[in-house]
C-alpha cells in the first residue's frame, strides 16, 4: 500500500477519467438494490476459499462496501496471498509494505488502533496474518469514503495513488460480482440490475389491472397493448424505443442465447419475420405484460408449453444517443 506521493509523481501518473467513471457504474450497476453481490464463477475459481470467507465477512464492517472490490484488491496486491514476491509472507518490498494486503507498517498499526479487530486473527495482530490484513483492508477503505459508490474511486486511490491501479481493482471487481439476485417476480420488493431497469418494472407494475387495448398507449387511451406498455415503461426510465413489438426486437441489443435473462429485459415471442407480442421480465420466470383483449395488464410466467418465445433483448444496454433527456 502507498500512503504517500510526491509532486514529481502525480506529474506522470495516466489518469483514466472517464473509463474508471464508466468502471463505477458498471460495478454499481451489477449491485445496486441488491446489497452484496455473490460471487461469480471466475471468483469462484479464482480466490482460496479460506480467502473469500474473509473478503465476504470483512465487506459487512462497511455498509456499501462491497466485498468483491476487497477481493480484488487482494488479488492485484499479491494474487490472494499467493505471489511469491518479497514482503508477501515475511519481510518488505521496495516500498516498504508487507502482508497479503501490502500494508505499510504504520498504515496497519494506524487502522487497528482505530478499529479493533474481530477475533479469528494473531496476538498481536499482524499485517501478514490475512484475517487481520483484510480486516484493516476493510476499514482504511471505509475510513476513505468506499461506503458510498461515488467515493469508490477515491478510496481505492487512497490506497494506491495511481489512476491505472483503480482501473485494475475495479475491472477484476466487475468479474467477481455477480448481482445477488435476479428479480424477485414480484411488483412488492422489485429487484434489479441496474436504475433504469428498476425504473422500467416500477412504471410497468403500476399499470397492473388496466384493460388490454389495442394500440393502446395508457390510461389517456383507457388502456395498453403489449408494446405500448413495454415503450411506456422505458420513457420512463429515460429510454425511447420504437412502437411495436416487431420494431422492439429489431432494435436490440439482444440477449446472447444461453445468457440468463436480467429483471427489464424485454422478452419477445413470433416468428424471425413477424414478432407478435412483447412483456417486461421480473425475474423467477414472471414478466409483466398486457396479454390480448379481454385481459388486464398482469404478471404471467414468460414461458408456456408450445409458446412461440423467440429471443429477449437488454434496453439498459443501449447508448447513451438512444436515451431521451429527462
Amino acid at each position: 500500500m502507498i500512503t504517500k506521493i510526491g509532486a514529481a509523481t502525480l506529474g506522470v501518473i495516466v489518469a483514466f477519467p472517464v473509463l474508471i467513471a464508466a468502471l463505477v457504474q458498471g460495478l454499481f450497476s451489477v449491485l445496486v438494490g441488491t446489497g452484496a453481490s455473490q460471487p461469480s464463477q471466475d471468483a469462484l475459481a479464482d480466490i482460496p476459499a479460506d480467502y473469500l470467507a474473509l473478503y465476504r465477512k470483512a465487506a459487512t464492517v462497511c455498509p456499501g462496501l462491497d466485498w468483491s472490490v476487497l477481493a480484488s484488491i487482494g488479488k492485484v496486491e499479491t494474487n490472494h496471498g499467493r505471489s511469491p514476491l518479497p514482503g508477501v509472507r515475511s519481510g518488505e518490498n521496495q516500498s516498504r509494505a508487507g502482508g497479503p494486503l501490502q500494508f505499510l507498517q504504520s498504515t496497519f498499526d494506524g487502522v487497528v488502533s482505530r478499529h479493533p479487530l474481530p477475533p479469528g486473527g494473531l496476538h498481536p495482530l499482524s499485517r501478514y496474518n490475512p484475517h487481520d490484513a483484510i480486516y484493516a483492508a476493510a476499514y482504511y477503505l471505509c475510513d476513505n469514503g468506499a461506503r458510498d459508490h461515488r467515493n469508490l474511486h477515491g478510496a481505492i486511490f487512497a490506497y494506491n495513488h495511481a489512476d491505472w491501479y483503480v482501473r485494475d481493482v475495479l475491472a477484476q471487481a466487475t468479474r467477481y460480482a455477480h448481482a445477488a439476485t435476479v428479480g424477485t417476480g414480484n411488483c412488492t420488493t422489485i429487484q434489479a440490475p441496474d436504475t433504469t431497469a428498476w425504473t422500467a418494472i416500477n412504471y410497468a407494475c403500476g399499470q397492473r389491472g388496466l384493460p388490454y387495448l389495442w394500440g393502446g398507449n395508457g390510461r389517456a387511451d383507457g388502456g395498453f397493448d403489449c408494446s405500448g406498455l413495454t415503450k411506456a415503461a422505458y420513457a420512463a426510465a429515460g429510454i425511447t424505443l420504437p412502437r411495436t413489438a416487431d420494431t422492439q426486437y429489431r432494435t436490440g441489443p439482444r440477449v446472447p442465447p444461453g445468457q440468463p435473462l436480467l429483471p427489464g429485459d424485454l422478452v419477445f415471442y413470433g416468428t424471425t419475420t413477424h414478432i407478435h407480442h412483447v412483456g417486461l421480465y421480473l425475474g423467477t420466470g414472471l414478466m409483466i405484460d398486457a396479454p390480448n383483449t379481454g385481459q388486464v395488464v398482469k404478471i404471467e410466467p414468460y414461458r408456456h408449453p408450445n409458446d412461440d418465445y423467440i429471443g429477449a433483448t437488454r434496453p439498459t444496454n443501449r447508448d447513451l444517443s438512444h436515451q431521451t433527456q429527462r
